[in-house]
């Protein structure tokens, strides 16, 4: 399914557009008094992959301190994770745990904050869709604290854009996101440095953050914010086909959320009909 934006040509004296398409399951640009500047498919129920992660920090940050201290445990250790992975036994602290989730979408971090905060994953999973219920998020469900696929869990564009807004009231959350690179050092003296996904923090004025997300089924996903002389605007894609796409995809969004005309000129193809709401990952 396409999701169309505009690419501006500089080089004409009065303002041109050449229509380009980019083909995304939902995409969705709000601005920060909530008002929808433009919108495809803002709420069809996707596979959210790691943009759960927003959820999680904000439900360990309600039940954990930073400074806090956590043991990986075997099952955290074990999953299936992005690199740096985290070895059983090692102990960091909670703030450490969330740079690694929320800039590297390590899984094992997000299941070892889980564990810490509810004693289980599938407890703390219990949580997240409590927050999200509270926030608004009504057509978001949770299964994994890391965004893994198991059983049926989705949310739309538009219920991101919700989450993020007030996962960045979180003051630690804001300030990670936001940042390009960062290093520490285990207990036991291992160094783990890792940079940031979100690649419009290098190439876009005004980058606040945002979170990444791709599993095989939901394939490439971004919830972002950018400020602007209007205030913040949010941007969200799901299910972009390469990651690519998925920052040119961005940029044309944050054009529109700058300039809200442009979606005037969007001329997107008619919807397909989904047979199914949810598709299940593999």
């Amino acid at each position: 399914m396409l999701c169309a934006a505009l690419l501006l040509f500089t080089a004409q004296p009065a303002l041109a557009f050449s229509l380009k398409s980019i083909p995304a399951k939902a995409c969705i640009v709000v601005a920060d008094n909530d008002s929808v500047l433009y919108a495809k498919n803002p709420s069809v129920r996707l596979p959210p992959a790691s943009t759960v992660k927003l959820v999680t920090a904000m439900v360990v940050l309600d039940f954990l301190e930073p400074a806090a201290k956590v043991t990986v445990s075997n099952r955290a250790g074990a999953v299936r994770s992005i690199k740096p992975r985290l070895r059983a036994g090692e102990e960091l602290s909670v703030s450490d745990l969330l740079h690694l989730a929320l800039m590297k979408s390590v899984n094992s971090a997000a299941v070892a904050l889980a564990e810490q905060a509810a004693g289980s994953e599938e407890e703390f999973v219990r949580l997240m869709n409590r927050k999200a219920k509270e926030l608004g998020a009504n057509d978001t469900h949770f299964v994994t604290a890391s965004g893994l696929p198991k059983g049926t869990q989705y949310t739309t564009a538009r219920d991101l854009t919700i989450i993020l807004k007030k996962a960045l009231s979180y003051p630690l959350i804001r300030e990670i996101v936001g940042k390009k690179e960062w290093r520490t050092t285990t207990a036991g003296g291992r160094e783990l440095a890792v940079e940031n996904t979100d690649d419009l923090l290098w190439s876009r004025s005004g980058m606040v953050g945002g979170k990444t997300g791709f599993t095989s089924s939901a394939r490439h996903c971004f919830v972002g914010a950018l400020d602007t002389e209007k205030g913040l605007i949010y941007t969200a894609v799901l299910g972009a086909p390469s990651r690519n796409r998925l920052w040119s995809g961005m940029h044309l969004l944050a054009d529109i959320g700058i300039n809200p005309q442009l979606a005037e000129l969007i001329e997107d193809p008619p919807a397909r009909k989904h047979k199914r709401r949810v598709r299940r990952a593999k």
